[in-house]
């Protein structure tokens, strides 16, 4: 197993196995901010059932933890490997005639959402956790309503703070639509890259949209 990993394939496959991962999370963490829109009484109870089911808590978002921490880190160990072969490779050629710049540049969108991912703790884990874990406090409740609807709106008082959520999930956005199809390949499934094509597409442009729609939604309506 030791070798798999040290093997450039085996990263690109655990990296793409990864990545697989992280997109069913994305469309399932969209679908529940997504409610927010529609009925604050529905998003307080879809959260507050996730925010303190077990199964959640305990083991599914631990393995969702490892999961972003393992894409990373992979991807770093990745982008590494592969500018020391483009650096013999291409020493006398272009770099840019056998790959899009999207291809080429999956690091730096990549740190761009890992920034996001640090200032979405900030705003949101590390309260949890606080909340649940330090002052122990699982009733979900404040001045007697669940809590989660308003805090999701507070968090999108400032303009500055929603700005910075827009334009990562534009970094999202540009980062999906290399990697949706990019991970099948990973795995052998090259045959379906045209095919997904489309798929990846709509993907890469919806669900970073979806997520804008929120932020800004609840930035026009706080209060109203």
């Amino acid at each position: 197993m030791s070798g798999f990993f040290k093997s450039s394939i085996g990263r690109k496959v655990s990296m793409a196995l990864s990545a697989f991962f992280l997109m069913i999370f994305l469309l399932q963490h969209l679908t529940i901010n997504m409610m927010s829109v529609f009925s604050a009484d529905l998003f307080n109870e879809v959260s507050h059932f996730m925010g303190t089911n077990p199964v959640v808590q305990f083991a599914l978002q631990p393995v969702l933890i490892f999961g972003v921490v393992f894409h990373f880190v992979m991807g770093f160990i990745l982008e590494i490997q592969n500018n020391k072969a483009r650096n013999v490779s291409y020493a006398k050629n272009n770099g840019g005639a056998n790959s899009t710049w999207m291809s080429r540049n999956m690091i730096w969108s990549g740190v761009a959402i890992l920034a996001f991912i640090v200032l979405h703790f900030i705003d949101f884990w590390f309260p949890e956790i606080n909340t649940k874990f330090i002052q122990g406090d699982w009733s979900g409740l404040h001045d007697g309503q669940l809590r989660y609807y308003h805090e999701l709106q507070e968090k999108f008082v400032n303009p500055a703070r929603v700005a910075a959520y827009c334009v990562a999930f534009v970094f999202l956005g540009l980062h999906l639509a290399h990697g949706f199809t990019s991970a099948f390949q990973s795995v052998g499934a090259a045959s379906l890259r045209k095919k997904l094509g489309t798929l990846g597409k709509a993907y890469a442009i919806l669900v970073p949209l979806g997520f804008i729609i929120i932020a800004l939604y609840h930035h026009l309506n706080h209060n109203h």
